[in-house]
């Protein structure tokens, strides 16, 4: 008798299971489908967002690394005139070249970035203070050279500061994507990594003076 209930139990069993996907795709099985394909859609949507915020910074580093070569490549035309005429001023253009070349070495990642982005900030500190030493220079000032390159310089920065708030915004992005779920799941499926504001030095931002290095 047991063992009669415990083949009739089987048997119901059996019919249940193959009959709940019947019941299923009879009653309510569209509403599920719909919702899997949803959710489905929108983790798509999440995965290729993460992949988009990865893209626009990695976009925005390369565009600030444009922007900070061409300031740096301003350097050994500057020096060499330079070095004609500051006799007196040679702690700064020893100061200008270490740095130029320490930004030239570092190496990828975002350590490396940051480090980076801190001496090109130190950079554009030095070279607005050689600008303004150079106004006690008239021979110095008046080369064509020179006084392109400041043209440049200053034509350059612009581009740097635009460059840093682009880079900034989408740093932001980034690193709030990381730091949030569920968007952190993805991110770190496609291998984001945080990346270091560009920020400028205190120094930097501040206003020139000629008479404050003369």
């Amino acid at each position: 008798m047991i063992f009669q209930l415990s083949v009739e139990s089987l048997l119901d069993y059996r019919y249940m299971f193959y009959q709940a996907p019947l019941s299923v795709a009879e009653g309510g099985g569209m509403e599920f489908y719909v919702i899997v394909g949803i959710v489905l859609i929108g983790l798509y949507i999440m995965y290729a967002k993460a992949i988009q915020i990865k893209n626009r910074a990695f976009e925005a580093a390369s565009s600030i690394e444009v922007q900070l070569q061409k300031r740096r490549d301003l350097i050994p035309n500057i020096l060499t005139l330079a070095k004609k005429f500051m006799d007196h001023e040679k702690e700064l253009l020893a100061e200008l070249t270490d740095l130029r070349s320490r930004a030239g070495s570092v190496g990828s990642g975002p350590d490396a970035l940051k480090d980076e982005l801190a001496l090109d900030s130190s950079i554009g500190s030095v070279l607005g203070r050689f600008f303004a030493v150079a106004e006690n220079y008239p021979d110095l000032k008046s080369q064509a050279t020179v006084v392109r390159a400041q043209e440049t310089y200053e034509e350059v920065e612009g581009h740097i500061a635009a460059a840093r708030r682009f880079y900034n915004s989408a740093v932001t992005d980034l690193n709030n994507a990381i730091e949030t779920f569920p968007m952190s799941i993805f991110t770190n499926m496609v291998g984001a990594k945080r990346l270091p504001y560009f920020e400028a030095t205190a120094e930097a931002s501040a206003p020139v003076k000629a008479e404050d290095y003369l």
